[in-house]
């Protein structure tokens, strides 16, 4: 490197690229707060020298409220389990039960809560915050945190589908400000984060759905294997057939994790968000509906109209568009919703611009495992688009109507 003073009539600049190795670690288990919690409690490690010689490991649990209720035995085994492991790891409080879904993350109190809590309980950098819940929890207790001492590890045990096959391996946490999805949050790479197949049972059957809208998703980007199985076993996944439900969650999670640890841009810093294909329409939705509509639920419904814009702008196949179509269908997940039609749903283009910033950059598709990046859209067409997944709803609703117990799927050309 040269010395500034090498050129004294220049300016001084120092431009130095450098890169910090992360560590994301899963695991996927059949019960990890029984048989399988050797797997989960060795993330608790402490480092050499960390807290001195036998040391234990220092963690805090937030758990979903909703989880709570219908597993009224997992605190007390959550604690009991600590009990038992206490020479390795310390259980700073009490198993704290928070409120999951968009109230954790509308309302800031909660924020003010955590990071209340891990002030008393007198949290560091090498302690640990183990979070149990679906997306939004995860999504607000990692944002807290990410914040406390510039950053806490953080084990995320996601409870729903929709998190582990998605957003649990995420490296986001934000929670929702000005009415705007996510505005206010961190990109924080977290410690641990195991997938376990206990924590779906007790699902609702909607909730249970939602999650392989995100499935669908990451397939149509990169896999046209995945979603041949998807698309094969769909009503599969509706009747809860663990067995390929598992299999489906297993090939979306390990999709986004190799698109986050191996795509290039795991922190957002380029214009393109290809994850996000879909979001633009389904952040907005969940706006407008006042969160009647699930995120998972947005997300099918964004799917299904970008899918079909794809056909009618950038030549996607009419049959992806008929497969993605009955895909979601079949697995129970909405394609529209009367939202839609809000001329204000295509403010959810400049909101989704101005979150990353710069130009805006969409993820559409031309094939499945072919996306491409473009950077306006045409209103009229995607006016069409909607309207044609609104069609299929109605053709679905009506075939609904004259045989209730019929599985077909009726399919609306473009």
């Amino acid at each position: 490197m040269s010395h500034p003073n090498d050129q004294p009539n220049a300016a001084r600049r120092w431009d130095i690229a450098f890169s910090v190795p992360f560590m994301h670690r899963l695991r996927m288990t059949d019960d990890c707060f029984g048989k399988d919690w050797p797997v989960l409690s060795q993330l608790f490690e402490t480092g050499d020298g960390e807290y001195g010689a036998h040391q234990p490991a220092r963690v805090q649990v937030w758990l979903d409220q909703g989880i709570a209720l219908t597993n009224p035995s997992l605190v007390g085994r959550i604690e009991s389990l600590f009990a038992v492991s206490s020479d390795n790891i310390e259980l700073t409080d009490p198993v704290q039960v928070i409120p999951g879904g968009e109230e954790i993350k509308n309302d800031p109190i909660w924020i003010e809560r955590v990071l209340e809590r891990i002030n008393h309980s007198n949290l560091d950098r090498r302690s640990y915050i183990l979070a149990i819940g679906g997306g939004a929890l995860l999504d607000a207790v990692g944002f807290a945190a990410a914040l406390a001492h510039r950053g806490i590890r953080l084990v995320r045990v996601p409870t729903t589908t929709l998190a582990q096959a998605d957003s649990g391996v995420g490296v986001k946490n934000a929670v929702n400000w000005f009415n705007k999805k996510n505005w206010k949050g961190t990109f924080a790479v977290p410690w641990g984060v195991v997938n376990d197949q206990e924590m779906l049972r007790l699902l609702p059957d909607r909730e249970f759905r939602c999650g392989f809208s995100e499935a669908v998703k990451v397939s149509l980007l990169k896999s046209p294997s995945a979603f041949e199985f998807l698309h094969r076993n769909a009503s599969l996944i509706a009747q809860r057939n663990m067995n390929v439900a598992t299999e489906a969650i297993r090939l979306s999670v390990l999709m986004h994790l190799d698109h986050i640890t191996r795509g290039g841009d795991p922190f957002e810093m380029l214009q393109a968000r290809p994850l996000d294909f879909g979001h633009w329409s389904a952040h907005k939705l969940e706006a407008l509906t006042q969160y009647r509509i699930r995120h998972g639920e947005a997300v099918s419904i964004g799917v299904a109209v970008d899918v079909v814009y794809s056909s009618l702008v950038h030549g996607l196949p009419d049959s992806v568009v008929q497969a993605t179509l009955q895909t979601l269908s079949n697995m129970g997940l909405p394609v529209y919703d009367p939202a839609l039609t809000e001329q204000t749903i295509f403010d959810g283009l400049e909101e989704f611009r101005q979150h990353l910033g710069g130009e805006l950059t969409l993820t559409m598709i031309t094939e499945i495992g072919r996306p491409i990046e473009v950077h306006a859209i045409d209103h009229v067409a995607m006016r069409k688009a909607i309207q044609i997944v609104g069609r299929h709803h109605s053709a679905l609703s009506d075939a609904s109507a004259t045989s209730p117990t019929s599985n077909s799927t009726r399919v609306v050309r473009i």
